[in-house]
């Protein structure tokens, strides 16, 4: 039987819409890590460039509805009137295997997750400067009215409540600073698993 410490890791990213979550999690997965991407499901219409199976599995309510009802998913959320969910099988596959695994979820999800897998879990959330950076941010990507950023804003002060339940916090002021400290916040914690596994050995990774 696997104990926590052959297994991978989770390392669960929480942030805002517009605090760069989505930017910082690609660069993450450009750079050889070793981490594998949890591909979420969602009801939402793919976005342009988005791909089936890459960016998200997109599903249709009635799918998505069968799939939680089976207990498919480890998490799932409704949010912007469209409901988003962390495909199980997946997960448990990859830690089985000794796998380290990336999610970009939401605040309530991390929490849920947090409790199925207390020690496996690294949790990180991602801040902006400021509510007035990041409205400035909302209001520069032209995709949301006011209305919309309005609520987006309002949702963002909700979750920036739960940001002292996570183990490490970045403000992205700058991109390139907060991805470094994001990085090395990861190599990190597979340096830690590493050493537990090898017995103070290091993997390729970690050199």
């Amino acid at each position: 039987m696997k104990t926590s410490a052959d297994k991978g890791k989770l390392f669960i990213i929480s942030a805002p819409s517009g605090c760069g979550k989505t930017t910082l999690c690609k660069k993450l997965l450009e750079d050889d890590l070793g981490l594998v991407h949890s591909t979420s499901a969602t009801t939402r219409p793919p976005r342009s460039g988005e791909k089936n199976g890459v960016d998200y599995h997109f599903l249709s309510e009635k799918k998505f509805e069968e799939m939680a009802e089976a207990g498919a998913f480890l998490e799932y959320e409704k949010n912007f009137g469209y409901s988003y969910g962390t495909p199980k099988k997946a997960i448990e596959k990859d830690l089985k295997k000794g796998r380290s695994i990336l999610l970009s979820i939401d605040v309530k999800g991390a929490m849920r997750i947090k409790r199925i897998y207390p020690d496996d879990s690294v949790l990180i959330f991602i801040l902006p400067p400021s509510i007035t950076a990041l409205k400035k941010r909302l209001l520069s990507r032209r995709s949301d009215g006011e209305d919309a950023i309005s609520t987006r804003l309002n949702l963002a002060k909700k979750e920036m409540e739960y940001k002292d339940r996570y183990q490490y916090r970045i403000v992205n002021d700058r991109l390139d600073t907060a991805y470094r400290k994001l990085k090395n916040i990861i190599l990190d914690e597979i340096r830690q698993s590493c050493e537990g596994k090898t017995g103070g050995g290091t993997c390729t990774i970690c050199r």
